[in-house]
């Protein structure tokens, strides 16, 4: 999409030097009035030079960094002004301050079903802001989406940001939605397939990348987006804890049994080796039995001895 935006090209006078030139003005208007008695013509002097004042007291533009004004001369598009510092433009100027600076959005966790159909809460934080001034007041209806109150100020730089934090906060609940339902939020099946629980990073930027795409209409930029909440819906999340017990536990079984193998097939190797005792195979298969029960159980051993033959 075209780039609308550009700098303000107009006249442009230091805000000091316009200063002393608008006192100037107002105490000749002064002086014209208090001549009046003197002068017929004075007090229309007056009249014009407080005018002139009025005028020129009206293009003062004091302006932080990170901060701009969007120049608007009766409808027309005349630039965007990010100078820091005490300026005088144009007076018949429309003037519309933006903030440029970075803003965090922490909405509430939202209910969405994932890739499998189960219902989580997911919830996210992000940084935005705003880099095209064009975008953002022309392209979206920003003033309609501003509360009433701050709708009646005439378009300040408070409203604004109200519009622009409900514009960011509608498309990034969409955003989160679609991200959110392309992934499950686990799968103990497959390793390879992505989930969002244990792909943050990966889940993260394509949120961002989500976000981009659907704030760009508005000339705003989300420099990071992170999943901060994540869980179960209430409905089925202890359902869902009993099966992750589940697979815990089978997880550790599987371990306790590998372990308990290479452990019986090492004592077997050792007793061969050393010549302590021969075992024919019916002794082979009672002892990994009886080995396999004491390292495999949940329980101590209770030893057993053996007075006989072995």
């Amino acid at each position: 999409m075209e780039n609308k935006e550009f700098d303000y090209k107009g006249p442009v006078l230091n805000g000091f030097i316009a200063l002393v030139i608008t006192i100037v003005i107002f105490l000749a208007a002064i002086r014209c009035f208090i001549l009046a008695n003197s002068n017929s013509i004075m007090p229309l002097w007056g009249i014009l030079l407080m005018i002139l004042f009025i005028f020129f007291a009206k293009g003062f533009i004091k302006q932080e960094p990170n901060e701009a004004k969007v120049l608007v001369f009766f409808g027309k598009y005349s630039g965007t002004f990010k100078r820091t510092g005490f300026y005088w433009v144009n007076p018949l100027l429309s003037k519309k301050s933006v903030s440029l600076r970075a803003r965090n959005l922490n909405p509430e966790p939202i209910k969405v079903n994932d890739k499998s159909g189960n219902p989580v809460l997911i919830g996210m934080v992000l940084v935005w802001k705003l880099e095209n001034t064009y975008k953002a007041l022309f392209e979206i209806d920003s003033q309609s989406l501003a509360p009433v109150s701050t709708n009646q100020r005439g378009g300040s730089s408070s409203s604004f940001s109200y519009a622009f934090e409900n514009f960011v906060r509608v498309q990034s609940d969409a955003a989160l939605r679609q991200v959110a339902g392309n992934y499950a939020y686990d799968n103990a099946d497959s390793a390879d397939e992505l989930t969002l629980r244990s792909n943050a990073e990966e889940i993260n930027e394509q949120l961002v990348k989500t976000l981009n795409e659907r704030l760009s209409m508005a000339g705003i930029h989300v420099t990071e987006a992170r999943i901060n909440y994540l869980a179960y819906a209430p409905e089925i999340a202890a359902v869902m804890l009993r099966r992750q017990q589940a697979d815990a536990i089978i997880a550790a079984r599987e371990k306790i049994v590998d372990g308990a193998v290479s452990m019986v097939k090492m004592a077997l190797d050792k007793l061969e080796d050393q010549g302590v005792v021969t075992l024919d195979q019916d002794k082979k298969a009672a002892m990994v039995s009886n080995l396999l029960v004491v390292l495999c159980g949940d329980e101590p051993a209770q030893p057993v001895v053996n007075s006989g033959s072995i």
